[in-house]
C-alpha cells in the first residue's frame, strides 16, 4: 500500500504541472520530477536503489578498493597544496564511497585528516550519509549547493573535489532531429488517460537557447535520419564550470558513463542516450514506471572539458576507467612509503571487476582537471 501511495502521489503531481504548463511539460522537468521529487522520485525514497539487490551496480559496491585508490591519489595531491587539502564529494548518495576513502586516510595516511565538505541538496540523502558517516564527527561539513561551496571557501578550495556517477541523473532536454527543417525540436511529455506520451516543441519556445544545441554541420545533416534523438544537459556543463572556477589547488574528479562530440552521432544511437534502469536491466521506456526506475543519460564530456580549460584548469587525464585506476594501482606500487594495503586475492578480484572492459573498466570515464 505505501508503494502504491508514493507512486500514486508523484503521478499526480506531474499531471498537475503538465496541466499548469499548458498541456505540455518539458521534459527536463518531467525528469527532476521523477528523479528528485522531495519524499516521492526515485532517489528519494530508497538508499538500497543500488547494488546486487538494487537497480544497477556502481564501482563503490565492488567493495573499498574504488575509495582506497582514490584516498592514495589525495595523498599524493596533499604535498602540492598550501594547506591541509579538503576532500569534497558531490552526489555521494548514502556516503560509502567517502567511508571507505576516510577509512583508509585514517588507516595509513592519518597525518592528512581532511574535512570532508557533502555537497547534498536532499535532506532525506543527508541523514543516510550522516548514519553511514557518524564516527567521524565534526569532520563532516555539509552544504546544499555550489553557491554555499564558494560562500565557504570566498578565495577558493585546495584538495579533491569528486563525483561518482552524477552527472549522468542530472536531467537532460531531450531533442529530436526534423530532417525535413534541418533543425532540432525538443521533446515534451503530454498526459493521457492511462499515462504519458511525447510531444515536439519549438526549442526557443520553452527557452532553450540555440548555442546549447548540437551542431549539425551541413554534410551531416544530409544524412542525420528523421526523428533521430540527441539530449544536452547545460545544466551539468554550468555545474562543472562553476566547481572549476572554485578549485584554488587540486583536482576536479568525475567517474561516469559518457561519449565526445562526434560519438553522440553515430549510427546506433538513432534513440540517443537516454535509458531507464531498473533491477539490472536496460529500458527504453522512459515514461513508465515513474518513480520506480532510474533515468540517466550519457554525459558530454567534451563540454565539461571544455568548461574546465575554460576557466584555467589543464586536464590531466581523460579516458577509461580502467586507464584510470590502473595508473592509481602503479602509483601504490611506487609509493616509496608503502602507504597502501596489500594487494591481497580480495584486492586483486576487485581491481579486475573496476576495470575489466566486460564488467566496469570500458564503460565508464574519468575526466580529471586540475590547476
Amino acid at each position: 500500500m505505501r508503494e502504491s501511495f508514493l507512486e500514486s502521489a508523484l503521478i499526480q503531481i506531474i499531471r498537475e504541472e503538465i496541466q499548469s504548463a499548458g498541456g505540455v511539460l518539458l521534459f527536463q522537468r518531467f525528469m527532476e520530477l521523477a528523479l528528485y521529487a522531495p519524499e516521492l522520485g526515485y532517489y528519494e525514497r530508497s538508499a538500497g536503489r543500488v547494488g546486487v539487490d538494487g537497480d544497477f551496480y556502481t564501482s563503490v559496491r565492488v567493495g573499498a578498493l574504488f575509495g582506497e585508490l582514490i584516498g592514495h591519489h589525495l595523498s599524493q595531491l596533499a604535498p602540492r597544496c598550501d594547506k591541509v587539502p579538503v576532500l569534497i564529494e558531490a552526489g555521494a548518495h548514502d556516503g560509502q564511497l567517502a567511508l571507505d576513502i576516510l577509512t583508509y586516510l585514517d588507516l595509513w595516511q592519518p597525518e592528512i585528516r581532511p574535512t570532508l565538505w557533502l555537497v547534498e541538496p536532499s535532506p532525506i540523502r543527508r541523514q543516510w550519509q550522516e548514519q553511514t558517516l557518524s564516527r567521524f564527527g565534526e569532520r563532516i561539513r555539509w552544504l546544499s549547493d555550489l553557491d554555499q561551496l564558494e560562500r565557504a571557501f570566498p578565495t577558493g578550495y585546495s584538495g579533491l573535489f569528486y563525483a561518482n556517477e552524477l552527472l549522468d541523473a542530472f536531467p537532460v532536454h531531450r531533442l529530436m532531429w526534423d530532417r525535413k527543417n534541418t533543425r532540432w525540436l525538443a521533446m515534451g511529455v503530454t498526459a493521457t488517460p492511462t499515462g504519458f506520451d511525447w510531444k515536439t516543441l519549438s526549442p526557443d519556445a520553452v527557452g532553450i537557447h540555440f548555442e546549447e544545441l548540437p551542431t549539425v554541420p551541413p554534410a551531416l545533416a544530409e544524412v542525420l535520419p528523421d526523428g533521430f534523438n540527441a539530449e544536452i544537459c547545460p545544466q551539468a556543463t554550468t555545474w562543472w564550470r562553476q566547481a572549476a572556477g572554485s578549485l584554488k589547488q587540486g583536482r576536479l574528479l568525475t567517474f561516469d558513463y559518457g561519449l565526445d562530440d562526434e560519438e553522440f552521432f553515430a549510427p546506433q544511437r538513432c534513440e540517443g542516450t537516454l535509458r531507464a534502469y531498473s533491477r539490472h536491466r536496460i529500458s527504453g521506456k522512459i515514461l513508465d514506471n515513474i518513480g520506480e526506475q532510474d533515468l540517466t543519460a550519457h554525459v558530454h564530456f567534451t563540454e565539461l572539458r571544455e568548461a574546465g580549460e575554460g576557466v584555467g584548469l589543464t586536464t590531466q587525464f581523460y579516458g577509461s576507467q580502467r586507464q584510470w585506476l590502473v595508473k592509481r594501482m602503479e602509483a601504490t606500487l611506487h609509493d616509496p612509503n608503502r602507504r597502501f594495503p596489500e594487494w591481497n586475492s580480495a584486492r586483486v578480484r576487485q581491481f579486475q571487476t573496476l576495470t575489466h572492459p566486460e564488467h566496469l573498466g570500458r564503460g565508464f570515464r574519468v575526466l580529471e582537471q586540475g590547476r
